[in-house]
């Protein structure tokens, strides 16, 4: 069973949208530490990858590729920690939407090529079909978690929601009394 949230009470969404959003910035978060690690233990293989898409330079491509990994390990951690969950989910949706960028891209030149999204990558063997659909299809899905995120950022477990907690007022201000 699917959760809609249109056909939530009003009154049940507050308490609700915490749980929800955890388990987005959790799940988001697994998807980028996988993919970072992935892609960390052959930097090379991952700059082969980038240069697969042939949207720029040789040289640049594997700077791209190396430097991939530890941004996706990186947006991993904060959201696992759930720190600035905002940023990294616009980081997050700007990341994948230049991976369906790239993927479209390739895919509307006629390339044969892995995405190269969980290691591997590069040019596809002969006789292997890419499957650039459901590649976009996911990274679209994983651009709605980070949307969800960019919307409600508090979530249960995160250190977001223990700093805006110390931020609110220990108690009554004088104009309250």
């Amino acid at each position: 069973m699917i959760l809609d949230i249109r056909r939530l009470p009003a009154r049940r969404w507050p308490a609700v949208q915490p749980w929800l959003g955890t388990l987005v910035r959790l799940g988001l978060a697994a998807v980028w530490l996988t993919a970072g690690a992935a892609k960390a233990g052959d930097l090379a293989a991952a700059g082969r990858a980038v240069n697969a898409y042939q949207v720029m330079p040789y040289d640049v491509a594997k700077v791209v590729g190396a430097a991939l990994p530890f941004v996706e390990i990186a947006l991993g951690l904060l959201l696992v920690a759930g720190l600035a969950t905002r940023l990294a989910g616009v980081v997050s949706a700007a990341l994948l939407a230049v991976f369906v960028a790239g993927i479209s891209s390739a895919w509307a030149r006629g390339l044969s090529i892995d995405c190269g999204c969980f290691g591997g990558g590069g040019e596809l063997a002969a006789g292997q079909s890419p499957s650039y659909g459901p590649e976009i299809a996911r990274d679209l899905a994983f651009g709605a978690l980070a949307a969800f995120l960019i919307a409600y950022p508090l979530t249960r477990l995160s250190v977001d929601r223990w700093l805006a907690a110390s931020d609110a007022p220990a108690g009554p201000t004088p104009e309250e009394m």
